[in-house]
């Protein structure tokens, strides 16, 4: 029996050697599945803009879930979410073919990047590959990255998803360290995400932030004490500011659709040309407020706050415009946008 467990022990000690390696061999099994979608999907971009863009507007969303499928396949989600996006886009408004030509324009980019990945810097190479849906492994990322403590206030949750699966996103800030943070939180099935925290809230705890040309997303680890009501802003800036900030992140990661931003002395402003506004109250300068959210009672929820005048707004600025999340007035009020 001695024997036999000192075997036994031997034959675990052999598989918790060989471990990593065939770890490994599965990584390197995924990249070329992904790498054989990827050359697979720019196949499909060549042909289509060869085709015309007549082609996609006709075919309907049938073609584009099809290839979509192909991604999934190729265990490269991101890319299926993508081409999901070119098909919501196609023969869809007025301006349709030029903003399928720009999304098609960066997935060839990301398609191209993720080919010479091994080749980029490794923030860049981390962005690649998060881009493509490679997920980043939670007990690999705690043996890897140092934790980073601070007093994180809650600046937002929204819940979103696409049918599927529902899509919690958590925006956070560090007093001490002027970080902003993203949590993500999934739920399939029928069930809401599991992370939720109350906005307002001020955290003393652990993140661990994913690897990344620009870290935004992180992860929650250890919490140091109980959460605290908290209701001072981060600081902020002006309209120009938030533009320049988006802009600057740009130059890291091109497939960035915004970036966080709190705004300081803006007033919403209503105008049934351009769609809703803020304006900084001191200067002649305003963001365009995402036209997905016009008629959402979160605008008028601003407004009301504001009552005309100046407040502190954090949300989302983009090419889209400025998605606003979150206002101060008494307090932090979540926006129903």
């Amino acid at each position: 029996m001695g024997a036999s467990t000192v075997g036994g022990m031997n034959r675990q000690g052999e598989r918790g050697a060989g471990a990593p390696q065939a770890a490994r061999r599965r990584a390197e099994a995924r990249a070329g599945r992904i790498a054989a979608g990827v050359t697979e999907l720019e196949r499909r971009l060549a042909d289509l803009l060869h085709g015309g863009f007549a082609s996609a507007a006709q075919g309907g969303r049938g073609p584009w879930q099809e290839t979509a499928a192909r991604m999934v396949d190729a265990q490269a989600p991101g890319l299926a979410a993508s081409v999901r996006e070119l098909g919501a886009t196609a023969a869809v408004g007025a301006d349709w073919p030029a903003r399928l030509l720009e999304r098609c324009a960066l997935l060839h980019l990301l398609g191209q990047a993720y080919l010479r990945v091994d080749r980029l810097p490794e923030g860049l190479a981390a962005t690649v590959r998060s881009r493509v849906g490679v997920a980043v492994d939670t007990a690999a990322l705690a043996e890897s990255v140092p934790p980073l403590r601070d007093h994180w206030l809650v600046l937002s949750q929204r819940d979103g998803g696409d049918g599927r699966l529902a899509t919690r996103r958590i925006w956070l800030h560090g007093r001490e360290t002027g970080r902003t943070a993203l949590l993500l939180s999934y739920g399939g099935g029928g069930r809401a995400p599991e992370l939720s925290l109350d906005v307002g809230l001020g955290l003393d705890a652990d993140l661990l932030f994913h690897p990344a040309a620009r870290p935004l997303r992180a992860t929650l680890a250890a919490r140091h004490a109980a959460p605290v009501r908290r209701s001072a802003p981060p600081p902020g800036g002006d309209t120009a500011a938030a533009l320049r900030a988006y802009g600057e992140a740009l130059r890291d990661d091109p497939w960035l659709d915004s970036w966080p931003v709190v705004l300081r002395d803006v007033v919403p402003v209503p105008d049934p040309r351009l769609g809703w506004q803020l304006a900084d109250a001191r200067g002649d300068s305003a963001i365009s407020v995402d036209a997905r959210c016009d008629d959402r009672r979160g605008l008028w929820q601003l407004a009301a706050v504001s009552g005309g005048g100046p407040v502190t707004v954090f949300g989302e600025c983009g090419h889209r415009g400025f998605l606003p999340l979150a206002v101060w007035g008494e307090e932090l009020v979540p926006l129903r946008v």
